[in-house]
């Protein structure tokens, strides 16, 4: 684990997860201000899709990247992400 895992996705993936961060705080204001509930699950929708895709993007990119450089234990572990997606 202590080699560097950085690749040319993290940044973007980063600046994507620190938005939905902050979606996710602007929807436990929506909660705790009373805000019917219909309103909060569709804003709630948009910040589970937007982790889905970040979650996605990094999993593609730790396949492509990372697994098939001559590891036994890579296919063990791509069943394992794939039950992720």
């Amino acid at each position: 684990m202590s080699e560097s895992h950085l690749h040319a996705t993290h940044p973007d993936l980063v600046k994507r997860l620190k938005r939905a961060e902050g979606h996710l705080r602007h929807v436990i204001e929506m909660i705790e201000a009373g805000t019917p509930c219909a309103d909060v699950a569709v804003q709630l929708q948009a910040v589970e899709k937007a982790l889905t895709s970040a979650k996605r993007t990094l999993i593609h990119d730790h396949i492509d990247h990372c697994l098939g450089h001559g590891r036994d234990h890579d296919l063990a572990e791509l069943r394992a992400l794939a039950k992720l997606l």
